[in-house]
C-alpha cells in the first residue's frame, strides 16, 4: 500500500507542485482512503521521505557491504536520476518536514555510524564539525543537480561530492577505507 501511494503521489506531481497537493488527490488517484493513507504515513511530505529513505537506504547498504563512498553516491544519484520527475518537485519544497532536511539528517547518522563502528569510538567534536558542513553542502549539490542546474551524470556527481570532501574528513574515510 505504501509503494501505491507512492505511485499516486508522483502522479500527482506531474501535474502539480507538491505544495499544492492534498493527501484527498493522492487517495482519489490511489483508490484508496484518508484512513489509509494517515494508518502510514503523518502528511504527504512524509510519504515523499518514507519513498526517498528507500532509495537511500539501498545506496547505504553498498556502502556498508564494504563499497567506497563514491560507490554509494553514484548508486544514490542512479536512483535519483530513475525517479528524476519525483525528486525535482521533492527536492523544490523547502516546508515543513522537508526532502532536504530529511536527507541532511539521513545522510549524517550514516557517515556518523560507518565512522564511530569502524574506529570503536565516537568522533571528534571537530570531525562532527566537518561532516555537517559536508552533508549540508552535498545536500545543497544534489539538489542544484536534480533541478537541473548543475548538468553531470550521477558518476560525475559522485566523483565531485568526494573530491569537495574537507581534507581531515577525507583521511579519515581513507582510513576506514571508504573513500
Amino acid at each position: 500500500m505504501k509503494y501505491r501511494l507512492a505511485e499516486a503521489m508522483k502522479t500527482c506531481m506531474r501535474t502539480m507542485p507538491v505544495e499544492k497537493i492534498t493527501v484527498k488527490e493522492i487517495v482519489q488517484e490511489c483508490g484508496t482512503t484518508r484512513q489509509t493513507f494517515y494508518r502510514y504515513f503523518l502528511d504527504k511530505y512524509d510519504l515523499i521521505n518514507w519513498y526517498f529513505d528507500k532509495i537511500l537506504l539501498e545506496s547505504f547498504e553498498h556502502m556498508g557491504e564494504g563499497k567506497t563512498v563514491y560507490e554509494g553516491l553514484c548508486k544514490k544519484f542512479q536512483y535519483i536520476e530513475e525517479e528524476k520527475l519525483f525528486f525535482k518537485a521533492a527536492f523544490r519544497n523547502d516546508q515543513q518536514n522537508c526532502l532536504r532536511e530529511h536527507d541532511f539528517q539521513l545522510i549524517l547518522a550514516f557517515y556518523t555510524r560507518q565512522i564511530e563502528e569502524k574506529t570503536k569510538e565516537p568522533i571528534s567534536e571537530n570531525l562532527r564539525f566537518l561532516l555537517e558542513m559536508y552533508c549540508q553542502g552535498s545536500i545543497y549539490m544534489t539538489v542544484q543537480w536534480v533541478l537541473g542546474e548543475r548538468k553531470s551524470t550521477p558518476q560525475e556527481m559522485a566523483k565531485a561530492l568526494v573530491s569537495a570532501m574537507p581534507s581531515e574528513l577525507y583521511d579519515v574515510m581513507k582510513q576506514l577505507n571508504l573513500v
